[in-house]
């Protein structure tokens, strides 16, 4: 049976996005219910909900009756996400009013709960909408932070919908997980993500095939498990995850200069990215040209900083928890595992995650798989999955350590 997912649009300016998300729910084969607020239907028609997710749209408790649709949709469904929720919207769902459909499907459902508010600043700011949330995420709710940007009209700031590809990863890994323990409130943690790249000239660099689709599920994740996050970001192409401050880079030197400052109040550093091992010594200011005799110029290279390494022995914070990634290959002098497990000793982190990444696997893929070495313990199989269970497994032995 497809899951099915309900999903609520009050009465936003980003209404219109949830479009998108509802795209992105049902083409992944999710059996998804639009429920509109009347304000809702304002800004995006009924027409358009019913056509995009093959359903008739209705907004009262009045449609339907024999059915008793108040009390069905909620009891039936395995997700609710409301995207835009706005401050009224959130208002209601925390004390408990049910005067239309979504609010009523609010109060029956028994499923998981995700909100994605969606408002101005001052709105999400205000001492009422502070308390709202706190409320909701008190009771088990999901309320995923706003993004900073372009809101209604000329105003900037915190408010806007997150990215509906963001959104609909927290739906993924809800339906998946079920309900995520709050195991990080209270921590800081610092994710890094993506590959470095070292300029040759203008044009050129000496980089690598990182997507950071594994950082990335490692911030999200951490987020949702209420962590502070931080996430060092080298030339990412990926939305924005929901609720985490991205640091941009681009050189192995400028990633290490974010990491280090990042770790003075960090609980934890995961530490994804893929830096560049090595650099040019010099770097051409114009496009370096092809020689007409079929020649090529020769590179000479350094070492690049060993950021790992650098924060493992010498931590900003006593306690803290170190985790580095391995992307390995195996040679004529060992195995994978055997290159990984002394990385670990070189590197002095906690915990390492090995990738076997030989003919190019991992790098750009949804999926993971791999071993958690620890310096600690015994290793952890990662079988074949989303990076996004993989990020919880991390997690998952870090909490573990923290309780240590």
């Amino acid at each position: 049976m497809k899951p099915r997912v309900v999903l609520g649009v009050s009465g936003g300016i980003a209404a219109y996005k949830a479009s998108e998300l509802l795209r992105l729910l049902t083409e992944s084969g999710h059996d998804v219910t639009v429920v509109p607020t009347e304000a809702a239907l304002r800004f995006v028609g009924a027409p358009t909900w019913a056509a995009l997710s093959g359903k008739p749209v209705h907004t009262g408790v009045w449609d339907d009756v024999h059915e008793v649709p108040h009390v069905r949709k909620g009891q039936a469904a395995d997700l609710v996400v409301v995207a835009p929720a706005t401050a009224d919207l959130l208002a209601k769902a925390a004390h408990g009013l049910a005067d239309d459909l979504l609010t009523n499907t609010l109060l029956t459902a028994r499923c998981p709960v995700v909100f994605a508010p969606a408002m101005h600043t001052e709105m999400w700011e205000h001492a009422a909408t502070v308390a709202n949330v706190a409320t909701l995420r008190d009771r088990g709710s999901v309320v995923i932070e706003p993004a900073e940007g372009r809101l209604a009209g000329a105003d900037t700031g915190k408010g806007r919908l997150p990215d509906p590809e963001e959104i609909f990863e927290v739906c993924l890994d809800l339906l998946d997980r079920g309900a995520v323990e709050p195991d990080l409130a209270g921590r800081h943690v610092v994710v890094s993500a993506g590959g470095t790249r070292e300029p040759l000239d203008p044009v050129r660099y000496l980089g690598n095939r990182s997507s950071g689709r594994q950082g990335y599920a490692l911030a999200r994740t951490a987020a949702a498990r209420g962590s502070e996050v931080t996430l060092v970001s080298a030339n990412v192409s990926l939305p924005d995850p929901a609720g985490v401050k991205v640091v941009r880079v681009e050189t192995t030197g400028q990633l290490r200069d974010a990491v280090v400052s990042a770790t003075a109040t960090a609980d934890a550093v995961v530490m994804a990215a893929a830096p560049a091992d090595f650099r040019p010594v010099t770097t051409s200011d114009g496009k370096i040209k092809k020689p007409a005799d079929g020649s090529a110029p020769s590179l000479e290279l350094v070492q690049t900083p060993d950021v790992l390494a650098e924060i493992s022995h010498d931590r900003a914070r006593p306690g803290s928890v170190i985790v580095g990634f391995a992307a390995e290959t195996g040679d004529e002098t060992g195995s994978v595992l055997d290159l990984a497990r002394a990385k670990l000793a070189r590197k002095g982190c906690d915990l390492l995650v090995v990738n076997d990444v030989s003919g190019g696997a991992v790098f750009g893929s949804t999926h993971n798989q791999g071993v958690i070495l620890a310096r600690d313990g015994e290793p952890v199989e990662v079988p074949l999955g989303s990076k996004t269970a993989l990020a919880h497994l991390v997690w998952d032995e870090v909490v573990r350590r923290f309780g240590a």
